[in-house]
Parts: structure tokens; C-alpha cells; sequence
């Protein structure tokens, strides 16, 4: 069968090259047609345009881009006709996603949406476009299924695909030693700063890591480098630090972290997989900050409280991050109950996620489901 696959950032990317290769698996003769990045690319298949092209964020941003993201929308519409998918699957990144779903839908394509968009968050009423233009909805956190569930959406729930990540990442890692030899890091304990992966989100979270880092000198820090970024980026904000950067490493990195201070989003529950307390921040623009207060409706924004549903770790939003940052990387260097707090937190969201496999399930069920008439 033909798929259509669209991802509009790095998660998705990763996440959408994991379904890709299931779905070969599944169904030997797959044909591949992709908006998404390097690593769907690598699994085989026709990659029409990169997630560089196309990761805005915030309203501003996207304000700013519009003109680009209209013609990268009429190209991908285009495009689904000419290729006439079997399935056309939808990775995340909504905004574009729910348009082109809306499309598909009236082109009578068969459409599934693989991560839900974030509606228990904001922008609710999108769950009647969710209900209307998609085939089947999967989520990924188990909190999902009962909230769609009451909104009258049906969805569908194999595990959470990190898990599939994770268990690739472990046949080859590679140990303390060697990690710190390759990366010629010291014997200090690591901790890991992992500031986002779009450049305003570097640009504003990073100087705030950098700025607390300064006032733990038993420590090393290493930043996770963005693929999508470039180094000069980095080193603007990180002259005359001793702070390290590494890239393509981030899964390595936290395997051989003590702490870390987390932008929030997938790589807060990455962190949390790897069993590393964390700091949870996040910092954008004055406007679009007080935009978001009265439109975001949750009581936590890091993934791994909203999945805990409870403060497990520390958040800290837009305003004095550097002294939050360090008093609470303080407390959880330093305080090993406040650090077993966290790890027996963990342990629960780790076994609430389903073991590897998501994408394999997620796979089948979308074969059978694009193959029936």
C-alpha cells in the first residue's frame, strides 16, 4: 500500500521513522511519500519537504511565517492528490495537520492521526474536527483515553512509541567510560541541559540554564544539541563557559546524567524514562506568554506531571528561572529523598506507558484498517 506521512518537528521525525519501518514489516511492498527529516528519510522513500522548513512555534511566529507555511500547505494538498495514498497519516503538529485533514477528508482519503494534538490543553473545539476528518485517532498517554472518551471521541491506545526508542537505543549504547572518553568530558558528575529544539526556544531557555549552571562547580554540564541547529547558535550563548555541547548523543547523554534541566516537552518524558531528576522550564515571548495564560487550561505543562497527575517534578515558568533552576537542581543533587521522590515517580509513569512495541501495534492496526474498503 502507498502512505503519506506527515511530521513537522524532530519528535515527529523520530516517531514517524519508527511506524515507518514497522510498517514495512507489516506490509512488505510500503511505498513512502514524507513531510519530516533525516531519520524517515533513512528508513527509505520519497521526502518532499524537511521539518526545518517548517517548525513554527507560538502565535508570532507563525504570524511571521504565514506566507511560507500557506505555500508549504498548498504544496502538500498537491502533492497527497498526485501520489493518492492508501493512508495518509498524520504525526502531531496540528495546526498544519488538522488543514490537510480537513482536505483529505473531503478527497475521501483515509486519514490517521498518530499523537493526538493537545486539546485537553487549548484550542479544545478542535476535537470535533478530530471527530469529523480523521479515520482512527491513537493516542499516547493513557490520561488521554478517558478524557477523549468523555468528549464522545473514541481513540485507541497501544503505548507510548518513546518506549520503542528507548529499547533500540539500549542494544547499542555504549558505557560511562566511553561516553566521557569520546566526548572528552571529566570524571565530574554530568548534568544535562536539554533547552528545546526550535532556536527561540534555545535563545530563551538555554542563557537561564547557563546563568544557574555557573553555581554548581562540582558538576559538568553538557548541552543536547539540536540536529536542526546549528553550533554557532550555541556557542553565542555559551562563550566564556565551560559548558560542552554534543550532538546526536541526547539518549547517551542522559544514561550517563545525575540531573538535568529540561525544556518542556517530549524531552521531559524522555528524561523521566532514563530516570533522571529533572528541572522543567519553559520561557517565550512577553505577548505570547500572556496569550497563553488565558488561553492554556491545565494544571501542569510538563509532560511527566500531566501524566503522573501530580507535581513530581519542579516547573518553573518564564519569570526568575535561573534562581528556581538553582535552588531546585540544589535540592535534587543533594537531598536523596527528594531524588527517590522522584525515581519511585518515574517507576510509576515508566508502567504506565506499555512496554516496546507501540509502533508495531500501531503498524497492524493501521494496515488493516487503510486495507479495508
Amino acid at each position: 500500500m502507498r502512505y503519506y506521512l506527515i511530521a513537522g518537528e524532530a519528535s515527529g521525525d523520530l516517531h514517524g521513522s519508527n511506524l515507518m519501518k514497522s510498517l514495512k514489516e507489516t506490509d512488505p511492498q510500503a511505498e513512502f511519500r514524507f513531510y519530516g527529516g533525516d531519520l524517515m528519510k533513512a528508513v527509505g522513500g520519497n521526502l518532499v519537504k524537511h521539518f526545518r522548513e517548517m517548525a513554527f512555534m507560538g502565535f508570532f511566529d507563525v504570524l511571521a511565517n504565514i506566507r511560507t507555511i500557506t505555500r508549504n500547505l498548498r504544496i502538500c494538498k498537491e502533492d497527497i492528490l498526485n501520489f493518492n495514498p492508501d493512508a495518509l497519516i498524520l504525526i502531531d503538529y496540528a495546526g498544519f495537520n488538522l488543514r490537510v485533514a480537513e482536505f483529505s477528508y473531503k478527497h475521501s482519503i483515509k486519514t490517521f492521526y498518530y499523537i493526538s494534538p493537545k486539546v485537553w490543553a487549548w484550542k479544545k473545539k478542535r476535537i470535533e474536527k478530530l471527530k469529523k476528518y480523521v479515520s482512527k485517532l491513537f493516542v499516547i498517554f493513557p490520561f488521554e483515553v478517558e478524557y477523549f472518551r468523555k468528549n464522545g471521541l473514541e481513540v485507541e491506545f497501544y503505548g507510548n512509541p518513546l518506549m520503542d526508542s528507548l529499547a533500540e537505543f539500549r542494544k547499542e549504547s555504549i558505557n560511562n567510560i566511553d561516553f566521557r572518553t569520546k566526548n572528552n568530558l571529566s570524571k565530574k558528575p554530568i548534568i544535562a541541559l536539554l533547552s528545546g529544539s526550535r532556536k527561540h526556544e534555545i535563545s530563551r531557555c538555554l542563557p537561564e540554564m547557563v546563568n544557574a549552571a555557573s553555581k554548581f562547580p562540582d558538576y559538568q554540564f553538557v548541552v543536547a544539541g539540536a540536529p536542526s541547529i546549528l553550533e554557532e547558535h550555541y556557542k553565542g550563548i555559551l562563550a566564556n563557559t565551560s559548558i560542552r555541547i554534543v550532538y546526536n548523543q541526547t539518549y547517551s547523554l542522559l544514561q550517563n546524567s545525575y540531573a538535568a534541566v529540561v525544556t518542556s516537552g517530549t524531552a521531559t518524558l524522555e528524561t523521566a524514562l532514563f530516570r533522571v531528576p529533572q528541572v522543567v522550564i519553559f520561557k517565550t515571548g512577553a505577548l505570547t506568554y500572556q496569550i497563553g495564560n488565558l488561553l492554556i487550561k491545565v494544571r501542569f505543562f510538563s509532560l511527566v506531571n500531566l501524566i503522573a497527575e501530580r507535581e513530581l517534578v519542579k516547573e518553573f515558568l518564564q519569570f526568575n528561572l535561573s534562581q528556581d533552576i538553582e535552588q531546585e537542581l540544589g535540592r535534587i543533587c543533594k537531598d536523596t529523598n527528594r531524588r527517590q521522590e522522584i525515581l519511585d515517580g518515574y517507576d510509576q509513569i515508566i508502567s504506565s506507558l506499555g512496554g516496546a512495541g507501540t509502533s508495531n501495534r500501531i503498524a497492524k492496526r493501521i494496515w488493516e484498517l487503510a486495507g479495508k474498503a
